[in-house]
């Protein structure tokens, strides 16, 4: 036993979650304290030189118009998303959770997008979307609806709902699985009741189911919100934040000022502003959804 003021710790506990802990220190702790350093410096990320320039990184980011267009980007996606995502999820779920036969077929099937990377989506959908030879504007021409056909990435009132469905495409099943779970944990006698008592199925649904799976609700909006407000692959891959700065989050506006302009201070300071955004937004949600939660 080791005894650190107050604190007593056994040798063996230690030596089992030493190596993990050294691993988290250097690759969570170290990184996340240096790069609030490195937010109040001008570095270019190759340099030797770091020449501290105080709260300047985040006076620009207070008044620049390109971080608030990212910003405003970013905030429509997310919830673009996280309100699409989980709506096409628990359709699915309730429809493979009705379904007799082939359940494991439909659930796979639903659950194979996403385990395709984000970038190979991006390239799939990219192609998809393309004036000339996507698939969508084929079918468009192909049923006589060729007045139809768009620039699907290139029209700036278009972009970031293209993204979107790619982003609700590749995610759903995620969302799917859980609120399969929960929907498959209601128990049949509540449902049964209900029924004995003359209620619809919509109303079992809103009234019994809706409340009894709000755990899920929680699980994934979380989730979803995290991951619209991180969101990078497709983007990159579809639009490189284009056209113009029309499809550019914080993610990539976090990537293109710290990579390819050489601007790692400012990039940094970027990043802290997006983990206090993500901090602030999800602590919000999380007080509104679990309030919401049916305790059995």
């Amino acid at each position: 036993m080791i005894k650190i003021g107050k604190w007593k710790i056994d040798k063996t506990a230690l030596a089992f979650i030493s190596p993990a802990l050294l691993l988290y220190v250097l690759f969570i702790i170290v990184p996340t304290v240096s790069s609030v350093y490195y937010s109040f410096t001008s570095w270019d990320g190759i340099s030797p030189e770091v020449k501290f320039v105080g709260l300047a990184n985040y006076r620009e980011i207070f008044t620049s118009a390109r971080f608030g267009n990212a910003l405003k980007n970013t905030l429509i996606l997310t919830v673009f998303i996280s309100v699409l995502e989980n709506a096409f999820a628990l359709g699915l779920a309730v429809l493979v959770d009705k379904v007799r036969w082939w359940k494991n077929v439909f659930r796979s099937a639903f659950y194979i997008p996403v385990l395709i990377s984000g970038i190979v989506s991006g390239f799939i959908w990219k192609i998809m979307y393309n004036y000339n030879f996507g698939a969508i504007n084929s079918i468009l021409t192909d049923i006589g609806l060729g007045q139809f056909k768009q620039d699907w990435l290139g029209n700036t009132s278009l972009t970031l709902i293209m993204i979107g469905i790619v982003l609700v495409w590749k995610g759903a099943g995620y969302y799917m699985i859980i609120y399969l779970a929960s929907l498959q944990s209601v128990s049949t006698d509540v449902i049964e009741a209900a029924e004995i008592d003359g209620a619809s199925p919509w109303q079992k649904f809103r009234n019994i189911t809706i409340p009894l799976i709000s755990g899920a609700f929680t699980i994934n909006f979380t989730l979803s919100l995290i991951n619209g407000l991180k969101v990078f692959d497709q983007i990159n891959v579809m639009t490189d934040g284009g056209p113009g700065f029309t499809s550019e989050t914080l993610v990539y506006l976090l990537y293109k000022v710290g990579f390819n302009e050489g601007r790692q201070g400012f990039g940094t300071a970027v990043g802290i502003m997006l983990l206090f955004i993500i901090i602030i937004l999800n602590t919000i949600q999380q007080k509104f959804l679990r309030s919401r939660e049916v305790q059995l």
